[in-house]
């Protein structure tokens, strides 16, 4: 919501449209949700039962970064958003960069070129394939696209390391996109998407993988000379960089911790990244359950699990770059052109989420308020902000759900205390 606003500026769910297909090789949404009393840790002295209170026990740590959710500096309803540092690829010309939107539903660092200083705009570097630059165009969820070059950066998350590794600098004016990256409206500028970039934390190494490796036509990368650009196949290691899978420890996935917030929401809330599983005294899971997703990269489901809501399976995700719940229903009414659920009286309804391929299960309890009554106050913060969602066939677990709850993310092919990733445990 922008200050001043009482309404979102942000409509619809940012999610790839490389998860919302399947993925081509490193991308999705997926994992699994549940309530109750699990007796939920985050190891150490930190012990916060699901779910949580409105402070939290503040985190330290060079594994730690703060995520900010709402306040006066949101463009709209329900966005994380952290600061992270770029530097050129030798380390040099660094640029700490706030609005960055936490995305656990996409995979690398992405940031606009408009909020780059000149300095550090002019020492990155272009990723080159077969000796031209390349450029990437990402689809989302709700139809829009984000485009520009990959260059070779060096990434500080926190307390960190620094890593080099490719990120994605979007909204280049250097030549028109519209022939290879189509999706309609083209964020091309911070104010278009509400933040200054995005850092994806979600399951993969790499945004698209092997599919990308393989194939020329994927629809995600291209080579480009002048204004002419032809789709291309890209090495995984050139490819955009999960940077927290990239980090030389606490690499092996994440922890979220959230506030809950009350009905009416709240102006702001302060949460924590915490990287690692099993690796500090701060990310030391006690009492959680992992939930799987499916890896199977020939499946439309890549990265996803099941929910049954009113009597029907839906393939769905948890996805914290989606400022709401998004689920079908036909029962419910909407406000603004459809776009939110509105009933007269706060709603408790009830879902059931179940690891890849057959369990385990858990029930998911959560509430869908009245939008007209949550976007005529000035909070900026919700746990019962829901619609339909683009499509209306799968079930988007946003950050909503994440209000109130510890929840890992246990990356592709890293083990862990809770097992092998990729999955969610809470």
């Amino acid at each position: 919501m922008r200050s001043g606003s009482v309404r979102p500026a942000r409509l619809l769910v940012l999610l790839l449209v490389l998860a919302m297909a399947g993925h081509c090789g490193g991308s999705g949404g997926g994992g699994g949700s549940s309530q109750g009393p699990a007796n939920n840790t985050s190891g150490g002295t930190n012990v916060v039962n699901t779910p949580n209170g409105q402070t939290l026990t503040p985190e330290s740590g060079s594994n730690v970064m703060t995520v900010t959710v709402g306040g006066p500096s949101a463009q709209y309803i329900n966005e994380p958003t952290v600061s992270v540092t770029i530097c050129d690829a030798s380390g040099a010309n660094c640029q700490t960069i706030g609005n960055i939107l936490l995305d656990s539903g996409d995979y690398g660092l992405r940031v606009y070129e408009q909020v780059l200083s000149s300095t550090l705009a002019a020492a990155l570097r272009p990723v080159q394939v077969n000796g031209l630059p390349l450029y990437e165009c990402i689809e989302y969820g709700d139809g829009s696209s984000i485009w520009g070059p990959v260059e070779s950066a060096t990434v500080t998350l926190g307390g960190e390391r620094p890593v080099s590794i490719p990120i994605h600098v979007i909204g280049p004016a250097s030549f028109n996109s519209s022939t290879v990256c189509r999706g309609t409206p083209l964020l091309a500028t911070p104010a278009d998407a509400g933040f200054n970039g995005a850092l994806g934390i979600g399951f993969f190494p790499q945004d698209c993988g092997s599919a990308c490796a393989s194939a020329a036509q994927n629809g995600v990368y291209f080579t480009c000379s002048g204004s002419i650009c032809t789709g291309t196949a890209v090495p995984v290691a050139e490819q955009s960089q999960n940077a927290v899978s990239a980090l030389p420890t606490d690499n092996n996935g994440v922890l979220l911790r959230f506030p809950s917030v009350p009905a009416a929401g709240a102006q702001v809330a302060t949460g924590y990244l915490i990287f690692g599983i099993g690796t500090q005294s701060n990310n030391s899971p006690s009492g959680f359950t992992a939930y799987p997703a499916d890896n199977n990269p020939a499946d439309l489901s890549y990265g996803r699990f099941t929910t049954t809501y009113n009597g029907t399976s839906y393939t769905s995700f948890l996805d914290t770059g989606s400022n709401g719940l998004f689920f079908p229903s036909s029962q419910i009414p909407t406000a603004d052109n459809g776009t939110w659920y509105n009933p007269p009286s706060l709603l408790t309804q009830q879902a059931t989420t179940v690891g890849y391929p057959s369990g385990p299960s858990g029930q998911v309890t959560f509430e869908v308020g009245n939008f007209d009554s949550l976007s005529a106050s000035s909070n900026t913060v919700f746990s019962d902000l829901a619609g339909p969602g683009p499509g209306g066939s799968m079930f988007d677990w946003g950050l909503p759900f994440f209000l109130g709850r510890n929840v890992f993310i246990g990356f592709e092919g890293a083990s862990s205390v809770l097992g092998t990733g990729p999955f969610w445990a809470y």
